[in-house]
């Protein structure tokens, strides 16, 4: 991932609803959500989380696909992967097993 890939994937989840969705459809696994789940899941107007779907699928955070008259969303794992793995390139100036997750840190961050 350069720069650039790297600066729209967060201008894509710099936004609270847009957040809240990527972190929704994470959990929902590979399989994802229709719409109108992610809607009641975060409380949002058809309208206002069909603006943001499209501001996720633009960048490439979220891909969408058609099951009958579903639109189904799912997390774009390798582009999330992809992002982490960004931040994480020069870790620590070498030192990678720095920055190793650590069992404490992500009960605290759960």
């Amino acid at each position: 991932m350069d720069d650039t890939a790297a600066l729209t994937a967060f201008a894509g989840l710099a936004q609270e609803t847009r957040l809240q969705i990527v972190r929704l459809l994470v959990r929902a696994g590979p399989e994802g959500l229709p719409a109108g789940e992610i809607g009641a899941a975060i409380g949002a107007s058809s309208s206002r989380l069909s603006f943001h779907l499209a501001h996720l699928e633009q960048a490439e955070l979220v891909t969408s696909r058609r099951e009958g008259r579903y639109v189904i969303y799912a997390a774009a794992y390798p582009v999330l992967s992809e992002l982490v793995a960004f931040l994480m390139r020069d870790c620590c100036d070498g030192r990678p097993e720095v920055c190793a997750p650590s069992t404490e840190a992500e009960a605290s961050h759960g």
